[in-house]
């Protein structure tokens, strides 16, 4: 393994070598912050006349991290940019985020889209890929070029082992090929891919941090977040570390539980004002048995048939979560908030779990896109917080609250309000068409909107996608999955198409 100076030197080689702008991806986790000192410290230690090139610090956050450690990021962004300024250094400092119409609770209870999980992981292209990947090719669209130093390391894992070997190589010395299309101009440099958890901790241990944040309080972030509390000060490599705790977001469904902040509100009592964000992803967020909860159809009005090997049958493969549950989920969310508000805790006063454009782009989709005429949102957010949601009315009807109530309660029956919905899609599209100067399309939506609610409840469902199946399920051994869908393919987005 390469000494402590021969990587500084290989960093300043690197550096002056070209005018290409570097990024840094910065999680405020000990890794990133290893490898931004690293950088900043040669930086430094170089002639003013030297430092031409740009190095972009870029944190993207998913509005759903670890609230602790999204307070260090942000505090650590705001020194990083105070003091850069300060030491004259070309480091610019950059936090992303999801568009609205990206977030996770826009997607989960907006959209409906069931918590992620393996074969449906919704989450990492909207709340990471898609922000960060923006901000780099704006680098690369104006410079031609760029180079991502990361901080990813052998030791983490086998299977980050495997991708770091993997991009390995290059026309230039110490950099690695990006096998993304999309970034065939973008180089990868990680100086500490060789590097252990010991050799990253002694080093932090070891030297101060050039931005002011203390690598001291990083190390009590990481010892907070381990099940026994144990993170001894690492003064050599033989010192064993707390290099196994792991921060993301506190909804992950990916994993079974969030330890880390399950060990940061066991170990600290003034963090169990988190308590209330894992209870809510514990309780509510469940993968397993989640089928209860979602529609039988797909968004598109699609019926998807797979083989049930429990009951030696078929089954239909359940959609979005129900109309029922994101009201639940919204509910829930919002008590959430208010507990975290009214915990005392400094600083947890205006805490945001869901900030009000969410609540905005929520209310559009439920009123507009899923015809949702009863605009229930407004209702749910006074009841839970007992404030109005200033909003202008979303739907223009000549029906009132109370007559569509009184809809509901002449139409709904016990097959999960199937009439219901199709009436009130109706009413929902004459309302909308009728706004417009020209009519074309409507006998075509309302044709689909006949076909989607034509069945009474989930066994006519299956039983009407079992006859109508357009091949056999012999012909099909790869997932056993048959789509009847009810619309023109051209009407099928990638959301519905996943849901």
């Amino acid at each position: 393994m390469r000494s402590l100076e021969e990587i500084k030197h290989i960093i300043k080689e690197l550096y002056l070598s070209d005018n290409i702008p570097w990024i840094i991806g910065y999680s405020g986790g000990k890794d990133s912050t290893a490898t931004l000192q690293l950088v900043w410290e040669v930086l430094a230690s170089m002639d003013k006349k030297d430092r031409k090139k740009e190095v972009h610090v870029l944190t993207n956050d998913t509005l759903v991290e670890n609230p602790i450690v999204s307070l260090w990021v942000e505090e650590s962004h705001r020194k990083i940019k105070e003091n850069a300024l300060k030491q004259s250094l070309p480091i610019i400092s950059q936090m992303t985020m999801p568009e609205v119409n990206d977030s996770f609770w826009v997607n989960l209870i907006g959209r409906g889209y069931p918590a992620p999980r393996p074969r449906f992981r919704w989450c990492t292209q909207r709340l990471k890929i898609k922000p960060s990947n923006k901000y780099v090719l704006d680098v690369v669209n104006k410079n031609g070029e760029a180079i991502m130093v990361l901080g990813t390391r052998k030791a983490e894992s086998a299977a980050r082992k495997k991708t770091i070997e993997k991009h390995e190589g290059s026309t230039r010395d110490h950099l690695s090929r990006n096998h993304d299309p999309k970034f065939d101009r973008v180089w990868i440099f990680a100086p500490i891919k060789e590097w252990s958890n010991d050799d990253v901790w002694e080093y932090l241990a070891s030297n101060e941090n050039p931005w002011g944040h203390k690598n001291s309080d990083l190390m009590t972030m990481y010892r907070g977040a381990t099940k026994d509390n144990e993170c001894p000060l690492v003064v050599d490599s033989s010192t064993p570390s707390c290099g196994d705790s792991r921060f993301g977001c506190y909804v992950c469904t990916l994993v079974d539980k969030d330890k880390s902040m399950s060990a940061m509100i066991q170990n600290d009592d003034e963090k169990t004002w988190m308590s209330p964000l894992a209870d809510y992803r514990n309780k509510y967020l469940d993968t397993k048995n989640d089928h209860q909860h979602r529609n039988f159809r797909r968004s598109n009005g699609s019926l998807s048939v797979m083989r049930d090997k429990t009951n030696d049958g078929y089954k239909l493969i359940p959609g979005a979560y129900k109309q029922s549950y994101r009201h639940i989920l919204l509910s829930e969310l919002l008590k959430a908030q208010e507990k975290v508000r009214q915990s005392g805790v400094k600083g947890t006063e205006n805490f945001e779990i869901i900030r009000h454009e969410e609540l905005e782009e929520i209310r559009r989709l439920w009123v507009i896109d899923k015809n949702e005429i009863e605009d229930t949102l407004p209702d749910i957010y006074f009841d839970v917080t007992g404030r109005r949601f200033n909003t202008k009315a979303l739907f223009d009807s000549k029906l009132s609250k109370a007559d569509i109530i009184l809809l509901k309660d002449s139409i709904a029956d016990s097959h999960d309000d199937i009439h219901y919905q199709l009436i009130r899609n109706l009413i929902s599209t004459e309302a909308r068409f009728s706004s417009s100067q020209r009519r074309v399309g409507i006998y075509s939506e309302v044709e689909k909107l006949l076909t989607r609610g034509c069945f009474e409840d989930y066994q006519d469902a299956l039983a009407f996608a079992l006859k109508n199946q357009k091949r056999n399920f012999e012909d099909e051994p790869k997932d056993n999955i048959i789509n009847l869908k009810f619309v023109d393919s051209s009407d099928i987005t990638t959301e519905d198409a996943e849901l």
